[in-house]
């Protein structure tokens, strides 16, 4: 067993730490690399992981962050640790055409929270700013954050969704996600961009993710709910390692593949575990369902590997943070979401 990240730069360390895989990938890939929307939950890791992979690999080439930076120590944070910042609206068409280009792109940039009673900013961001994108870099490859909201809820006997099931997205969000895979997939065949869709679910860290909801809830008494009785995770180190990898797979029109760990993790038996290792009475409401938004990434695992961080594993970290009064981000997951408003 590994012991817990005791800081938040043990923590962010861990997060950024390239495997052999990152390394050799980054090693064979030719450009510079800037990630789009990079000050979200996991950009400045993923970045951070982009550039010590490089420095590892002995090859020179600039690693990129754009975001507005509207928190001045993310922008701080990333110059720091090698990655070069850029403030930018991507929004903003005048400011985007301003961007370098660069031969390879990682597509962060999203808007979930919030958007229910705000959905025409959720649709921009998900569906409009990826055409914006393809257009000002038809010659780069893309790597692009998508979600398994796409898929709809799938029944928990079929072991989750795969990446040729049909598309049911459910909820304005999710609608909005499958606009933006619409739109890298319209711009990839037109443009002969080569693109790879992420579809991640989800990945956890010690300061967001549903281990912490789940953990957050019993550790102050509130009850955990089960109408959403199963789910999946992943170590955000192993998805960072992932993502950065999945260059050599961009194809048009795009590749699509699932971003998670090889395990269905029952929400009742899980939360069972982290009250027993954090000795405190635990409370349920609701039941739970037959159907819940599950992926299948067995495509992935084959290509990469195993996690490094197992969920059981990530299981004991999320309960001794939680327990020693560990940051957290303050975004609750609302995994729970049956109905597809976030």
């Amino acid at each position: 067993m590994i012991s817990p990240p005791a800081t938040i730069a043990d923590l962010e360390d861990r997060l950024s730490e390239p495997t052999p895989g990152v390394i050799e990938a980054l090693h064979t890939l030719s450009g510079d690399i800037m990630f789009l929307g990079v000050a979200g939950k996991m950009g400045p890791t993923l970045a951070r992981m982009a550039r010590r992979a490089s420095d590892a690999a002995g090859t020179r080439r600039r690693v990129i962050g754009v975001a507005r930076f509207t928190e001045p120590a993310h922008h701080e944070a990333l110059l720091a640790h090698g990655v070069e910042p850029i403030r930018c609206n991507l929004l903003d068409e005048a400011a985007l055409a301003r961007l370098p280009e660069v031969e390879n792109i990682v597509y962060c940039a999203a808007r979930k929270f919030g958007s229910t009673g705000d959905e025409p900013l959720t649709w921009a961001m998900n569906a409009w700013l990826p055409a914006l994108v393809c257009q000002k870099f038809p010659r780069s490859r893309i790597a692009a954050f998508s979600t398994g909201n796409v898929y709809g809820l799938a029944p928990v006997s079929s072991g989750g969704s795969v990446e040729t099931d049909p598309l049911q997205p459910l909820g304005e969000y999710a609608m909005s996600c499958l606009g933006r895979e619409r739109m890298f997939e319209h711009f990839s065949r037109e443009l002969s961009i080569p693109v790879v869709l992420l579809r991640l679910n989800y990945a956890c860290e010690l300061r967001y993710g549903v281990l912490v909801d789940l953990a957050r809830r019993i550790w102050t008494g509130q009850p955990v709910d089960l109408c959403m009785g199963w789910f999946n995770c992943l170590w955000q180190g192993d998805a960072n390692a992932m993502t950065l990898q999945t260059f050599a797979l961009a194809a048009t029109p795009p590749r699509v593949l699932n971003l998670t760990g090889p395990e269905l993790l029952n929400v009742r038996a899980v939360a069972e575990q982290l009250a027993r290792r954090m000795s405190r009475p635990i409370t349920f409401t609701g039941s739970e369902n037959d159907s819940a938004l599950l992926n299948n990434a067995a495509a992935a695992l084959t290509c990469f590997g195993l996690p490094r961080v197992p969920a059981a594993e990530l299981l004991n970290w999320v309960a001794d943070w939680v327990m020693r009064g560990g940051a957290h981000l303050g975004k609750p997951t609302h995994f729970e979401s049956r109905d597809g408003r976030f």
